[in-house]
């Protein structure tokens, strides 16, 4: 019989290494009650956010963003009611692959508030004017919730400055444009409610239901901190500051209103289906938007598209897998940089 070679008995050392690592463990997990199990995700879930904070004038009003780094650009965009503070756990493993952006929206964040209406629109006017101020090229879009419609929105209408895309619980096909407010399952009523147009600044203006209630309750795997609830909570301290929360449930295209925005979502569906930009969807089981059965349907009907399964949570998954997302978003962006190169 052939003797193994050196680097097959190497491997072989490594893996019984990491066997007998594993079975230690396990017994001192086991020798007492008084042991406390290890956690392996202490130091990826922090309420910090290490990132040096930048203004720019866009449109005559002051936008909040990071950017740090060299290299392609990552640009982080965001949806409701959060802020670039969503992405500080993701950030960290991207950072070292090239230039990290993240922008708060206006009326978000440490942005301004100006007088505008805060729909679609005026949030798309805004972010293309940030892009367009800090000449931001060959971008690679990570986007959430209404941040996927943005993002999404500026690849279709801006496809040569777009190198490729993350989304994540995002505002497409095939869960919307929505036929009825029926597709909201067990939300229905409180969708209901959202966009009635008393009840509805009442839950969220008056009662910041938004924040206090959904997103306070939004992860699956932990519970987050005071001290991230907090940093969530203090741009909407007062009820007027809470406008921009309360128009974004409005502006999701339900029963065919509003129609500027289903023709939005069936331009995004469009780009998706026919777009070579290479896609990454990230969804998490059971999801809200983007459930695993939703990102099967997206993996068979849009184009140049990869599907990477990153763990359990709802609608902010960034708060449950923020490690399975960052890591998930650099393997990626290894192949995308591999293929591009043969």
């Amino acid at each position: 019989m052939a003797r193994p070679s050196i680097k097959t008995t190497n491997v072989l050392r490594v893996g019984l290494t990491v066997v007998t690592a594993f079975a230690l463990t396990t017994v001192k997990a086991q020798e007492g009650p008084s042991t406390p199990p290890q956690d392996y995700r202490a130091g990826v879930l922090s309420a910090e956010f290490p990132y040096e904070s930048k203004y720019i004038e866009v449109l005559g009003s002051k936008m909040h963003y990071i950017d740090q780094g060299q290299g392609d650009v990552f640009l982080f965009l965001h949806g409701n009611p959060t802020s670039s503070y969503l992405w500080r756990n993701v950030m960290r493993y991207v950072a070292p692959h090239g230039r990290i952006v993240a922008v708060d929206n206006i009326g978000f964040g440490k942005s301004d508030k100006p007088d505008v209406d805060y729909t679609f629109q005026s949030h798309l006017r805004y972010t293309e004017a940030f892009i367009d101020a800090l000449d931001l090229g060959n971008i690679i879009l990570v986007v959430h919730d209404w941040g996927s419609a943005l993002g999404l929105y500026y690849a279709a209408r801006h496809a040569d400055n777009v190198k490729g895309v993350v989304f994540m619980e995002p505002i497409t096909p095939p869960t919307f444009p929505m036929a009825g407010l029926d597709a909201f399952g067990p939300a229905v009523d409180l969708f209901r409610r959202f966009r009635d147009p008393v009840e509805g600044k009442k839950a969220l203006i008056d009662e910041n239901l938004f924040i206090e209630v959904l997103l306070a309750n939004a992860t699956i795997t932990r519970k987050m901190t005071e001290e991230e609830m907090d940093v969530y909570r203090a741009p909407f301290l007062e009820p007027e500051s809470r406008y921009p929360i309360y128009m974004w449930p409005n502006e999701l295209p339900v029963g065919g209103t509003p129609a500027r925005n289903v023709r939005v979502v069936e331009r995004i569906g469009e780009w998706l289906r026919t777009s070579e930009t290479p896609k990454l969807l990230q969804y998490a089981s059971p999801g809200a938007i983007m459930p695993p059965q939703a990102a099967e349907w997206a993996a068979r009907n849009f184009r140049n598209i990869e599907t990477q399964f990153v763990g359990y949570g709802r609608h902010y998954i960034q708060e449950d897998n923020p490690e399975a997302i960052g890591r998930g978003i650099v393997d990626w962006y290894r192949r995308l940089e591999t293929n591009g190169q043969d």
